[in-house]
């Protein structure tokens, strides 16, 4: 137990570290693409006929990040500002969640209730997506804004022992600060991704201010511009796969133990993930929000998978354990389809 508080103690330090290199490396990264931009249209100011002078389009980006970077990062720090506070309401605009009370599924209340009283923590709120998919996660800031989001598939599949271990380990994921890091990923992602696209669009389509000649843009160093276009992206999409890097896979291995150790049930975890596996994808749900979930099974090769698989989770809990996998039965379980449509008792 000593092994696994001081192993628990590392991982939610290691989030906060993980925390504040996102916060402090993201205004580079805001400098960087604002000098790649600035640098293109110089490039593109440049007369035809003319050798590229890359030296001087470097000193027009570098002046321009001194002129105008800090309205970006101003710009950057209201909208991050905004998504801190307000992500709940964009998250559920995204994913399509709708609060559920506890009138209206007291069962998973219940379970919620006592895990929390048993470790001592303020109990979050739920909220369900209609969805027949299996899946769930955790997301908030702090006491008053935590959350378990649960499909409406997941609620209707899984065995009680089963839902209550989905419950613990999205619980865990509060307890260890995991949502913390996971929102502020999903905002830096959602944020680069639409300026890497903003200034693409610019860069190829758009017009040049005034300070490089203005006008539409003709085809004299297009080749050039376009490729650095191209960068801009590539810097974008780079971040993202980083932020991958960042949100180490071990956080769900992490949020298993902790939901066993909640329910003293290893068989109703193990369980759980098997009906899980294959049936996570939620229509339409972004994929930046997909990583939150308890199974992400969209992988782009196995190395920027943001979940290890669900084979080596159930393995692992077996192994703990010394539990053996279970055979896994066929459920027909079945609730209310629209519980928030139901009238309060």
């Amino acid at each position: 137990m000593a092994l696994i508080a001081t192993g628990l103690a590392t991982h939610i330090a290691n989030n906060h570290f993980r925390s504040g290199l996102l916060l402090a490396g993201f205004p580079v990264l805001l400098a960087a693409l604002v000098y790649t931009f600035f640098s293109g249209l110089a490039v593109l100011a440049q007369p035809p006929g003319y050798a590229l002078d890359w030296q001087s389009a470097g000193a027009a980006g570098w002046q321009s990040v001194l002129r105008y970077g800090h309205w970006v990062m101003l710009a950057a720090f209201g909208w991050f500002t905004i998504a801190y506070f307000f992500h709940g309401s964009m998250m559920r605009a995204a994913t399509g969640a709708q609060p559920i009370t506890r009138a209206q599924l007291p069962k998973i209340y219940n379970m919620l209730e006592n895990l929390c009283i048993a470790q001592g923590v303020t109990m979050p709120d739920f909220e369900m997506i209609d969805s027949p998919a299996l899946n769930a996660y955790a997301s908030g800031i702090n006491d008053k804004t935590y959350k378990i989001v649960l499909t409406r598939g997941i609620i209707e599949r899984l065995s009680d022992d089963e839902l209550e271990a989905v419950i613990a380990h999205e619980l865990t994921h509060i307890i260890n600060r995991d949502v913390r890091l996971l929102i502020i990923s999903v905002i830096f992602v959602g944020m680069i991704g639409f300026l890497a696209e903003a200034v693409f669009r610019l860069m190829v389509h758009g017009r040049s201010p005034v300070m490089y000649g203005g006008g539409k843009r003709d085809n004299k160093g297009g080749g050039v511009v376009l490729l650095l276009a191209l960068a801009v992206l590539v810097v974008g999409y780079v971040f993202s796969i980083l932020i991958r890097f960042a949100l180490s896979r071990r956080r769900e291995y992490l949020a298993d133990a902790g939901a066993v150790e909640m329910t003293k049930n290893p068989e109703g975890m193990m369980r759980a993930l098997m009906r899980i596996s294959g049936q996570d994808q939620v229509k339409g749900m972004p994929d930046d929000v997909q990583m939150m979930c308890i199974e992400n099974s969209h992988r782009f090769m196995g190395m920027f998978a943001t979940h290890p698989p669900i084979e080596a989770r159930v393995a692992a809990i077996a192994q703990m354990t010394a539990t053996p996998v279970p055979q896994l039965g066929v459920s027909l379980r079945r609730g209310p389809r629209r519980p928030w449509d139901r009238a309060p008792v």
